[in-house]
């Protein structure tokens, strides 16, 4: 990947295409680790609305253990979301250029740990479980607080809900029928915003679908490529760092 554009992808200074493009990418992500971690576990991690929706059932119904499981994963989606906002706060007042390449790199870190240990704990379900409900959940909260704090909650990547939403919102504007002969009252759709929304939902579904048929075929390893992408997006900013403070 060319440096410039990785600056441009993940760099301090942000610019709207910056983010979209950037928000692309993640969206993929979330989706493949999300499919391949159902796919391993059973479970999707990377919203919390089915999580605690079950941790009320369970706590209704007297699923004690359950429930215990359902804090815990709400309470690693929050510790991913502190830890990407102390990452963050930390770097900006330093002034440094992997503001946000750092809590990617940890990212890439952490889904490469969840392919390499997974492996191994397969084999250990009382284990295999819990470890990886537990860090995809983190992985997922540092995501969404970053792409949320560099594009100012204007973009989401870890789940569809707000998107779908809001590209509902659009296509109703874009297919209301504007009788009235002023128009300035014409309802009209944001063309580039139904673009953007679009993106994200069809790159979450291809990013699902990869994941689903990766994990499928090759197991824990599809996760190395998708590490390995974040890594290279990351690694150019957090080099320059190093450079500057050499």
């Amino acid at each position: 990947m060319p440096a410039n554009y990785a600056r441009f992808l993940i760099g301090r200074q942000r610019t709207v295409a910056g983010n979209r493009q950037l928000g692309l990418v993640l969206a993929f992500v979330a989706g493949a680790l999300n499919a391949g971690g159902f796919l391993a576990v059973q479970t999707y991690t990377s919203h919390l609305t089915g999580i605690v929706s079950a941790l009320a059932d369970n706590l209704a119904l007297g699923h004690l253990g359950l429930v215990v499981d359902g804090m815990v994963a709400v309470l690693a989606f929050l510790c991913g979301a502190i830890c990407c906002a102390l990452m963050v706060n930390y770097a900006r007042r330093r002034a440094m250029s992997s503001e946000y390449a750092l809590p990617l790199l940890l990212e890439a870190a952490l889904i490469l740990c969840f392919g390499l240990l997974g492996a191994r704990l397969s084999h250990f379900e009382g284990l295999l479980v819990p470890f990886t409900v537990v860090l995809l959940c983190f992985i997922m909260g540092l995501q969404n607080a970053m792409v949320t704090k560099l594009s100012n909650a204007v973009i989401r990547t870890t789940h569809m809900t707000g998107i779908v939403t809001d590209l509902g919102i659009e296509l109703g504007k874009l297919i209301y029928w504007n009788r009235n002969p002023d128009p300035a009252l014409h309802v009209r759709a944001d063309r580039e915003r139904l673009l953007v929304l679009g993106g994200l939902f069809y790159c979450f579904l291809c990013g699902g679908i990869t994941g689903a048929f990766g994990f499928n075929y090759l197991g824990y390893a599809f996760t190395v490529p998708i590490a390995i992408l974040l890594a290279i997006v990351a690694i150019i900013p957090t080099l320059d760092d190093l450079r500057r403070n050499q």
